[in-house]
């Protein structure tokens, strides 16, 4: 009896992650054919006819599908994780973890690290077109609806739903979270039935099949060729997401889903679209919302429409929360303020300031570009960028870390990045078009986290490339001209090694020290996450001085109180309500020897003056925190 419920409980557990899959990872670009065929079908070459033009369309459509997500995201890039967690910073850090053990020179900025900051921020730039694309193609249903709606109220329409959504994520995504999957799961099953519904009754369609039929598409104008790919590019923009998001879900179950409900549903709608164009020459209409029944059917798939793509914009949007604590806890991006929404899973953060940029950026959008169609025009270069700098990394891993011959990994990965290459190449048309739109978005971003990072690190080299060692400070606790008082002194510790700035500061203006001090130092490793058994090292120094690193993987966030209480634990004789922490406080002068540009001082000096503070970061109570001013030059 046990064993059985046992085994329900498993199925149980996998159909949960399956439906989870469906949801979150799929939710991008499962609403795809809102507009994918229409855009293919509007950018045709000269001269091909209607049947040439949809049977070539579906061919690339399906075989792009087969060789990006299939082949080459879910069989290969999905084997690259670190500990279970994808993503572009996961390449970064499994790149690094191998260099470290090369050689112990600093890393720095080198290029890998500034190829993958720049996949980075794309994402950011796709983070807001996404969420605009997906509300707005689905909204224009209710053109299909009734003639009477404009597009000015499509438009205000989709405005006011991304306007609700954004408001909505400081509530978190748990009440809603649950109904993820199975809407995305009737939503394939729609697709799927719609589209076997006219493929049955336009068999022929299926000729699409053969690769043949895309090729000979495309060399029928070859000059003509880029914009078309720049459309057919729509249908697979989601796909980053599968490695992004593997960490949630893992590996197997992403790939059941995608085989069991996605892939099926997408294919069978992209090909009913396809035979509805050509058992209806004449039509003009967005064949996805035309396939279904006038009246109440249009109306039904209209707001399934919406419900899909607000669940595809929730995945994109707390991707890029995600991916902001990444960047923190990796150091490339500026402190801000994190919330976390469910005690139960760390994963479910709200990030403030990066919605409400999220959520300008989005209704902006809406309001200037009007239309998915125009929309279009700009979407595509940010995502395919990012997905060819995915394969530049991934190859580096199979040649660093799993020890690939160039003759294994360079085929492959030459013939993933020349279909990459091709579809971001073929998205540059789209430049003027609006396409400089999300590209000014990631170079924002770009120059926040490179900024971010040389500052950080050029402070650093400063502060602590000339610390009192811990011999020194044993000097100064036991000098008979230093007071100890009662109590407890944390100084925060940029470097597990030398002496606080704070603390000698302290020592220097005071002339006291507390009897019982803690050097804390809060490390980020290159690894999702550290087990809370592994995340404390304590040592005792001498004359009541203690030295403690604590280490988090970049997908957690530190909390001191939880530290400071393990200390205690530890029979360090700390008391947590009076303790004393001392922050140093930088405040940072321009004109100084540092390798930055003079723009980059000024940026990192404005960066530093508006980071959420240490203190708050770290969640001390700001009865127990000390700040000391300490002038830094650059």
């Amino acid at each position: 009896m046990s064993t059985h419920s046992t085994g329900d409980m498993k199925s149980a557990a996998k159909a949960a992650l399956c439906l989870g899959a469906l949801g979150v990872v799929f939710g991008d670009i499962g609403t795809s054919p809102l507009y994918t065929m229409r855009e293919c079908m509007t950018h045709l070459p000269d001269g091909v006819t209607r049947t040439e033009g949809v049977l070539g369309v579906l061919s690339l459509i399906f075989w792009s599908l087969v060789l990006v997500v299939s082949v080459k995201y879910l069989f290969f890039i999905t084997k690259a994780d670190n500990h279970g967690e994808g993503g572009i910073f996961a390449l970064l850090a499994l790149i690094h973890a191998k260099r470290a053990e090369r050689t112990s020179a600093p890393r720095g900025l080198d290029p890998a690290v500034i190829m993958i900051l720049v996949g980075a921020a794309l994402l950011y730039g796709d983070g807001i077109i996404t969420p605009a694309i997906s509300v707005l193609g689905a909204a224009e249903g209710f053109k299909q609806i009734s003639p009477d709606f404009t597009q000015g109220q499509i438009t205000l329409l989709a405005c006011v739903i991304l306007a609700g959504l954004f408001w909505f994520q400081k509530r978190g995504t748990k009440q809603i979270g649950g109904v993820f999957g199975p809407v995305m799961l009737v939503w394939f099953a729609t697709l799927g039935v719609l589209g076997a519904w006219y493929i049955f009754t336009y068999p022929g369609v299926l000729q699409a099949l053969n690769p043949f039929c895309g090729l000979r598409l495309l060399a029928h104008r070859p000059g003509q060729i880029a914009t078309l790919l720049g459309s057919v590019v729509l249908a697979i923009t989601g796909a980053e997401a599968l490695y992004a998001d593997m960490g949630h879900f893992g590996r197997r179950f992403i790939t059941i889903a995608w085989y069991g409900a996605a892939f099926p549903g997408l294919v069978l709608n992209y090909f009913g679209q396809g035979a509805f164009l050509l058992s209806h020459p004449g039509s003009d209409d967005n064949p996805f919302f035309a396939m279904a029944p006038a009246g109440l059917g249009r109306a039904v798939l209209t707001g399934l429409s919406i419900v899909a793509a607000i669940i595809a914009s929730q995945a994109l949007i707390s991707g890029a929360y995600s991916l902001t604590r990444q960047a923190i806890q990796l150091g490339y991006f500026p402190r801000l303020k994190v919330n976390y929404t469910n005690a139960e899973h760390s994963g479910q953060i709200y990030v403030p300031f990066v919605n409400a940029l999220l959520a300008i950026g989005a209704i902006l959008t809406v309001a200037a570009f009007g239309s998915s169609d125009r929309l279009a025009s700009a979407y595509g270069i940010a995502v395919t960028g990012t997905m060819a700098i995915t394969t530049a990394a991934f190859y580096l891993v199979t040649r660093r870390n799993w020890s690939w011959s160039i003759w294994q990994a360079g085929p492959l990965c030459c013939v993933f990045l020349l279909a990459d290459l091709a579809f971001f190449l073929s998205n540059t048309d789209k430049l003027t078009d609006g396409g400089w739109f999300p590209l000014a978005i990631g170079a924002a971003v770009l120059a926040v986290m490179h900024t971010w990072k040389l500052g950080r690190d050029e402070v650093f080299h400063r502060i602590y490339s000339n610390s009192i060692t811990e011999s020194e400070l044993m000097n100064i606790a036991g000098s008979k001209h230093i007071v100890r008082v009662e109590g407890t002194a944390v100084f925060m510790a940029g470097s597990p090694k030398g002496t606080p700035i704070a603390l000698l500061h302290q020592v220097k203006a005071n002339r006291c020290l507390h009897k019982t001090v803690v050097l804390l130092s809060i490390l980020t490793e290159e690894v999702p996450t550290v087990h809370e058994t592994e995340q404390l090292v304590l040592r005792m120094i001498g004359e009541g001085v203690w030295r403690a690193v604590a280490r988090y993987g970049y997908m957690q966030s530190p909390d001191v109180g939880l530290i400071m209480a393990k200390i205690k634990e530890s029979k360090v004789p700390v008391n947590l309500q009076a303790a004393i922490y001392f922050f140093n406080r930088e405040m940072i002068i321009t004109g100084g020897s540092a390798k930055m540009w003079e723009w980059e001082k000024r940026l990192y000096g404005l960066l530093t003056r508006n980071a959420r503070p240490a203190k708050d970061y770290y969640r001390i109570p700001p009865s127990q925190i000390i700040e000391l001013g300490l002038p830094v030059q650059l």
